[in-house]
Parts: C-alpha cells; sequence; structure tokens
C-alpha cells in the first residue's frame, strides 16, 4: 500500500514510517523543512513537501496514496484553538479527495478527556468540549459518512521511549529539576494509561490495514498507573524528594500543567486488542525512567 503520512518525522511518526517501511508498505512522508526531508530520505520513505496548513500539498499527498495516517499536529498550546482549527481543516482537506473511495484514514486523538474519572473505552464518545476545541474525532466521523474507511486512534497521555523530549514525562522532569523536587498533587492517586512508541507505531499500521469507519482505538498499552508512582520514579532517578503538593497551590508549581498533572483517565485496550490483535511487547513506563532512557 502507498501510504502518505502528516507527521511523519515526529516522535510518533518516525516509528510509524519504520513500521510501516517493514511491513513492506511504501510511504510518503510530508515534510515543511529540509532536515524533515533528509530525516525521511535516510528512513527510506519519499518525501512530499508541505506542510499542514498547505493545503494543495495535502490534496496532492492523499491523492497519490491508497491511505492516509494523520499523526501531525502543531503544537503550540499559546494558540491551541488556532491550531485545533488547522487540524480540522486539514482532516477535511484529506477527506474530501479520498470521499467515496473507501481508501483508509486514520486521524490521531487522545485518551485523556474521554472519560476523566472512570475508565475510558473505545465505544464512549463523548461530545464535543469547546474548552478543549480539538475536533479531530467528530471531524473524521464527517469523512467517514464520505465514504472514506476514517476512524481514530486515541493515544494515551504518555506515549513513552528513546527520544521522548517534548511528552508529559520530560515536562514533569523538567519541573522536577527546576524545583528541587519531584511532585503530585493530593494523593497522587489519579491515574494516567501509558504506551510505548513502538507499540503504537503498530497499532497504526493495524488500523490502518483493518480498521472500520468511524472506528475508535486505544494505544493504551497500560491502563491505569497513578502518577504518585510516576513521581516516585522520577525522584528516584533524579535523587530528589517527592512531595505532595496541595491542589489549591498546584498551579503554582506545575504551571500551564497542573490541569494534566491531575486528571485522571484510566483507558482500556480491550476491544482494541480483540479487534486488531493488537498485543503491547515493549518496555513499560516506569521501566523506561528506571532504565534512565529519560536522563541520559
Amino acid at each position: 500500500m502507498r501510504v502518505f503520512i502528516t507527521g511523519a518525522t515526529g516522535f510518533i511518526g518516525t516509528a510509524i514510517v519504520q513500521e510501516l517501511i517493514r511491513a513492506g508498505h511504501q510511504v510518503s512522508g510530508l515534510a515543511r523543512s529540509e532536515a524533515s526531508a533528509n530525516k525521511l530520505f535516510e528512513a527510506g520513505a519519499e518525501v512530499h513537501r508541505g506542510d499542514l496548513e498547505d493545503l494543495e500539498s495535502l490534496r496532492s499527498g492523499a491523492a497519490q496514496s491508497d491511505g492516509v495516517i494523520h499523526a501531525g499536529f502543531i503544537h503550540d498550546f499559546t494558540r491551541f484553538k488556532e491550531v485545533c482549527e488547522v487540524d480540522k481543516v486539514a482532516i477535511q482537506t484529506i477527506g474530501e479527495v479520498l470521499a467515496g473511495s473507501d481508501r483508509p484514514f486514520i486521524v490521531t486523538s487522545g485518551t485523556a478527556l474521554v472519560s476523566p474519572g472512570r475508565l475510558a473505552t473505545e465505544d464512549i464518545i463523548p461530545p464535543f468540549n469547546p474548552a478543549w476545541p480539538r475536533a479531530s474525532e467528530q471531524t473524521a466521523d464527517g469523512v467517514a459518512a464520505l465514504g472514506v474507511r476514517a476512524a481514530a486512534i486515541r493515544l494515551s497521555p504518555s506515549v513513552h521511549g528513546d527520544d521522548d523530549k517534548h511528552g508529559f514525562i520530560p515536562i514533569l522532569i523538567n519541573i522536577a529539576r527546576e524545583k528541587g523536587v519531584s511532585a503530585y498533587i493530593g494523593d497522587g492517586l489519579n491515574q494516567w494509561n501509558a504506551v510505548h512508541r513502538l507499540d503504537a507505531a503498530h497499532l497504526f499500521r493495524l488500523a490502518l490495514e483493518n480498521a472500520e469507519p468511524g472506528a475508535r482505538y486505544h494505544s493504551s498499552a497500560e491502563e491505569a498507573i497513578t502518577v504518585k508512582a510516576i513521581a516516585e520514579a522520577i525522584g528516584k532517578q533524579l535523587n530528589i524528594p517527592v512531595q505532595s503538593i496541595a491542589p489549591e497551590t498546584a498551579a503554582e508549581h506545575f504551571g500551564w500543567f497542573a490541569h494534566m498533572a491531575a486528571i485522571d483517565c484510566p483507558a482500556s485496550s480491550t476491544l482494541t486488542q480483540e479487534r486488531l490483535s493488537w498485543h503491547p511487547t515493549h518496555t513499560t513506563l516506569l521501566a523506561d525512567i528506571a532504565n534512565g532512557v529519560y536522563t541520559k
């Protein structure tokens, strides 16, 4: 299959490219810089010049493909509403090209806000939340109605592994180093789910090859890890104290990240594993922290 990928040179995208090439697919990756183009070339992928706001580049990339993986997103939280609109328009643009073809189109979402405070499952479809305006799943549903095999992969809040420089764990480590303590909020028993990036990449390939229109798939290899356990692993690795932070002072300690440090988002992948025969095999989040993946 000839596959067009946005976000092809990112932390997860590079793993998806490698996974697809190993499986015999031909990959064309979106590249907005010379460095990204070189990275794709070295990986054995074709280079497709453009970016998420260059709609003509998205149209031509999709038109030349047998399937599309949309793993790209502009991670600029200072203009979050704006970049969510960019994401929405990119999905719509690609979907219009694929309309009526039954070609697979995999978009990227997240598990964190599916059902905060209780176990998220793939069959839960939360309503659109204006306070969190990313509408990847809802936009993909609209594309599926056009005769596209569009589905969503919900990534864990922590996709971990080598070369993770900008994810949630590096953010927590940077805060811990700055403050001199590795902290959690309250009792720290709120839970995150997690997945190794190589397991996530494998799931993207399986979804590309087998997804049902409108399906949601969960990349949660570990459905529940307490934030306290994460803080303790970071504290041990950095050799600094571990400390509880009162909820009312969390914003002072964590800054803009306080909301994510407090979120409770366990997520099951039982249905995903059954439907796609996805069986995660790589190291756990706490093992990666303990093994020094984040402190090399």
